[in-house]
């Protein structure tokens, strides 16, 4: 699904033809052709690739050489947070913006902490998601401005690394016991984990503590 001929642009154009070169990271090839397609009418900028899994985006990324990325969060296998933070590593200079169906306070604050610099809701009106390409690529942050007010109100996640962790592994399902082993931890630290992901979620259960944490986007 990886793609530089794909429509909207050739990458061996190369740099320098004065367009923002744009990459598509989303898994829903709709989504990803609809995105192309918008953007490819606009006069300053081509979109190089299109690819549906994060771990197509480092690579095509070296290959094509983007000014902006528009990276789908939530992909199946390497998600967009996890891809983000790679990017910055491999290839700093390229510019990221985060696209999510759901505008979850917590993937603003985990999608800024990964390098994004550019955080965009995917119903946003087309003009809009336009000017935030043209923004970042000018050197500027963009951010929905309704998510930046939640994520200011809500404030950072209460749960650590490894909270998180033993509530994803526990929302897999299993006993304490099935947990303990799949992370290598012993029950009792395992317990621990989840009464204290319990109460800093304010939930009764380690299930509806999952829910409650996916929900804010701290998962």
């Amino acid at each position: 699904m990886t793609g530089a001929g794909t429509p909207g642009g050739d990458a061996a154009d190369g740099p320098g033809t004065g367009r923002i070169r744009v990459l598509l990271a989303d898994d829903q090839a709709l989504v990803r052709g609809a995105l192309a397609a918008m953007l490819g009418l606009e006069p300053d900028i081509e979109v190089v690739a299109q690819v549906g899994s994060g771990e197509e985006v480092v690579a095509t990324v070296r290959r094509t050489r983007p000014d902006v990325v528009l990276l789908d969060i939530q992909m199946p296998g390497r998600d967009g947070l996890t891809t983000a933070a790679e990017l910055r590593g491999a290839v700093p200079h390229c510019r990221v913006i985060m696209l999510t169906t759901f505008g979850r306070p917590g993937y603003l604050t985990r999608a800024m902490a990964a390098g994004a610099v550019g955080f965009v809701v995917k119903d946003t009106p087309p003009e809009r998601l336009v000017d935030a390409v043209r923004k970042v690529h000018a050197g500027l942050h963009v951010v929905d401005p309704q998510l930046a007010a939640a994520s200011l109100s809500q404030g950072i996640s209460p749960l650590s690394a490894r909270e998180c962790q033993v509530l994803l592994a526990a929302a897999e399902g299993g006993t304490v016991g099935d947990v303990a082993r799949r992370l290598h931890l012993s029950e009792g630290t395992v317990r621990n984990h989840l009464s204290a992901a319990i109460g800093k979620t304010g939930a009764r259960t380690r299930a509806e503590a999952a829910r409650i944490a996916d929900e804010h986007g701290w998962l």
